[in-house]
Parts: structure tokens; sequence; C-alpha cells
């Protein structure tokens, strides 16, 4: 992955931005980081994650990532 990437710039955030974003913004946050996350690994796994989270699953994904976020400090379920 490279340094200047937009998920590394996400993931360079402050916790505490992190989290209030996914408080506010959760479902987009995490959905838009799922396909950029695709276009930097080519793993189609995680850019149907992304599209899932547009149609229907928002909320369990903005809980997950949420509760990633808290104890990991980073959105990793289904973003590889």
């Amino acid at each position: 992955m490279a340094n200047n990437s937009l998920t590394a710039s996400y993931e360079a955030l402050p916790k505490i931005v992190k989290i209030i974003l996914q408080l506010f913004l959760g479902a987009l946050v995490g959905g838009i980081y799922r396909i950029l996350r695709f276009l930097e690994t080519k793993n189609i796994v995680t850019l149907l994650a992304g599209i899932l989270n547009f149609v229907g699953l928002g909320l369990i994904f903005w809980i997950v990532d949420l509760v990633t976020e808290i104890t990991s400090n980073k959105i990793t379920v289904l973003a590889a």
C-alpha cells in the first residue's frame, strides 16, 4: 500500500477524529473506505462489502466499524 493513499491518510488521523467521523458519518465513511481499499488491494470481497454497505447493510457495518475503530484504531472487518 502506498504511503500517500487515501486509506493511509484516513488511518493516520487521530483516534478521536476517526471515532467522531464514525459516529456521524459511519456508513458513508466505511463504504468509501472499503471501495478505496479495493482499488489499492484488488480484493473483491472488500469491494463487495463496500457495495453492500451502501445498499442495505450500512447499519451493521457502522456498528462494526465503530467498535473496531475504538478497539484497534482501524477499520478491519472485510477491509483487507
